[in-house]
């Protein structure tokens, strides 16, 4: 990855050209530098990564109604073009949204892909945000990380127990954040991840890795599901095998469709102070490799951000 000098891109039928002021780095980001998302990602190279990202309209491409130069808007970047890590960028407007002046460019970046991923795995083991759901009990693994720290947040919002894991550095704030019971994930009793009050639990939304289907099936109570958001080829078989046997205690593994009305819900909590994104560090753009090499590392507590100069 290095620097470079590239011209203004030109926002075309249904996009927007955006003066980026944040962008935040996704472990997906780096997965793709390594190559482990061939053949599908990068589309092609050079390329400029990165794709959740916050700034301010600059131009309006055809066929754009609700937004205009000046607006402040969040947005998720096609993956397939990228260009987060930039100063300006292209958006599709079916992804971008509208950040109301209550809504910082470091807490909007942070949300695309680690809340959006966070809300659609609790969706996926039942959660509701409208008063209407089951109560039940919940399980969040790497509950520190950028997409565990939203989800210990929206289980809250929809009203459930929540028993989380994190390392011990992090146990505070993941509690303070709403997680009913925190277990240190280093210790027996968090490597057991057995709820401490002898609970099953209807849903684990699985932020980690190397935990498979064996360690989780014991704990779950008779429909329990695992929604693993870093699933590999077994975990995609187990799958497979639960659904043409129609298990009840089921693993789901979960591919992030992003969507508009999703991120306007998640900027609106934002907005209404029901959901934070907790920053972990800030570098600026010309020090974009140190925020790579630090969510490469993996121990970072929440989003690193990347933030625009001029």
């Amino acid at each position: 990855m290095q620097h470079a000098e590239v011209p203004i891109p030109s926002a075309k039928k249904n996009e927007l050209l955006l003066k980026l002021e944040a962008a935040s780095i996704n472990p997906v980001d780096w997965k793709m530098q390594k190559g482990m998302l061939r053949p599908l990602l990068p589309h092609r190279l050079p390329y400029i990564p990165v794709t959740d990202v916050a700034g301010v309209v600059a131009a309006v491409g055809s066929g754009v109604n609700g937004f205009k130069a000046g607006d402040e808007a969040v947005a998720m970047l096609n993956p397939f073009s990228g260009g987060g890590l930039a100063e300006y960028a292209v958006a599709p407007v079916k992804l971008t949204v509208k950040r109301p002046p209550g809504v910082s460019a470091a807490e909007g970046a942070g949300l695309p892909i680690a809340a959006g991923t966070a809300l659609r795995a609790l969706r996926a083991i039942g959660a509701k945000f409208d008063g209407t759901g089951m109560p039940s009990n919940v399980l969040i693994t790497a509950a520190s990380g950028g997409v565990g720290l939203y989800a210990v947040q929206l289980v809250k919002l929809a009203g459930l127990h929540v028993t989380a894991t994190c390392g011990a550095r992090n146990v505070e704030l993941v509690r303070s954040l709403g997680a009913d019971e925190v277990l240190d994930y280093k210790t027996p009793e968090g490597a057991s991840m057995r709820n401490p009050s002898g609970r099953t639990y209807d849903g684990v939304a699985h932020c980690t890795v190397g935990v498979g289907w064996s360690a989780f099936k014991p704990l779950l109570s008779g429909a329990g599901k695992v929604v693993d958001i870093t699933a590999n080829v077994p975990a995609f078989l187990t799958a497979v095998l639960h659904r043409v046997t129609f298990a009840r205690k089921r693993l789901v593994p979960l591919l992030l469709w992003p969507n508009k009305a999703d991120l306007e819900f998640l900027v609106g909590l934002v907005e209404d102070g029901k959901l934070k994104t907790v920053v972990d560090s800030r570098f600026p753009l010309n020090d974009a490799s140190m925020a790579w090499e630090k969510s490469v590392d993996g121990h970072a507590t929440g989003k690193i951000i990347v933030q625009m100069e001029g």
